[in-house]
């Protein structure tokens, strides 16, 4: 007891406090999200994710080298297609915009982990994450064979991983099926498990144009108050054949993410989104904040709670700083 315990004795210099650190952070922990749109020479600033770009394949592979030289070793693409109709087809197109990212990437940065998202909301006309009904809700056996096109697509292309973020039922195992079928079971699944139907997806639907355009998905993502539906998803996408389950949002979502951790032996993956990056930015932006600490912090947080592996917009700056020894 006080006076003989004394906590801070082993705050009381920066070598100390690292000396008995319980959790850190390194580059690799990180996977960059990436936006790819058709064209060359093409670095246009996403106006709602301030530092964010959508990337031509030229420009995207210049990104990657610079995220590879800082020791971030896996990114997530995501792509904005020339045009868009009701199945979605350039998703699952072998010349679609992330089929030649991945082409790309890989003969450039043979070693990088690239991880390709799977959905539909990017490539429809209608915005929605499968294919619809008659009524104009998302048919979720419909859907399974797209998702699995798409699977085989991006497994041709030569990714590294693929990652469903769609949330149908089903899904893990329809995909596990086709990829072993073709003779992809080598290839590893980043499941959206628990992928919770949040506001903090807005920026990203600008930067990605997938916006639904009537209603919302409330119908098949989750509903952000419950957390044992949360535990259900996770444990059914691991029987289904899931690699890495993901927690997704990532801050707002920290007891998921614990919970997750505490009951489940797989790498587990959180995804900090858009819109926790905008917040922060445009908060330091102003000047109300210290931004990089609050960056560094939220990161640190996300670690703290369990998970493995970290999506975030922050890859690049975060691992700068961590190899300048900074934090």
């Amino acid at each position: 007891m006080y006076p003989t315990t004394r906590l801070r004795r082993m705050r009381m210099t920066p070598q100390l406090r690292s000396l008995v650190r319980e959790t850190t952070l390194s580059p690799s922990d990180f996977i960059a999200p990436l936006f790819v749109v058709h064209g060359t020479g093409i670095r246009e600033e996403i106006s709602t994710m301030p530092g964010q770009y959508r990337l031509s394949v030229d420009e995207l592979v210049k990104e990657c080298t610079e995220l590879y030289r800082l020791g971030v070793l896996s990114v997530m693409l995501f792509g904005i297609p020339e045009h868009k109709d009701e199945t979605g087809s350039e998703a699952y197109s072998d010349h679609g915009i992330v089929q030649q990212g991945i082409r790309a990437l890989k003969a450039a940065l043979p070693e990088l982990i690239v991880i390709a998202d799977i959905c539909m909301c990017e490539y429809t006309d209608h915005g929605h994450c499968g294919i619809l009904h008659e009524h104009y809700t998302v048919d979720n056996d419909a859907t399974l064979p797209y998702l699995c096109r798409q699977a085989l697509s991006f497994a041709r292309a030569g990714v590294d991983m693929v990652a469903p973020s769609d949330m149908m039922d089903g899904r893990i195992a329809a995909m596990r099926e086709a990829l072993d079928r073709e003779g992809y079971e080598q290839l590893p699944i980043m499941s959206y498990a628990a992928k919770f139907s949040s506001a903090f997806y807005g920026p990203f639907r600008d930067a990605a144009d997938s916006a639904p355009a009537f209603g919302d998905r409330r119908s098949y993502q989750m509903d952000p108050a419950n957390i044992r539906e949360a535990m259900r998803e996770i444990e059914s996408d691991i029987a289904e054949g899931a690699d890495i389950v993901m927690v997704k949002p990532a801050m707002p979502y920290l007891d998921v993410i614990r919970w997750a951790c505490d009951r489940y032996d797989l790498p587990l993956a959180a995804y900090q989104v858009s819109g926790e990056y905008a917040m922060i930015q445009a908060a330091g932006m102003n000047g109300w904040i210290d931004r990089e600490r609050i960056m560094m912090e939220s990161l640190l947080s996300i670690k703290r709670a369990g998970a493995d592996l970290i999506l975030t917009y922050f890859a690049r700056e975060a691992a700068a700083l961590l190899r300048e020894a900074k934090y």
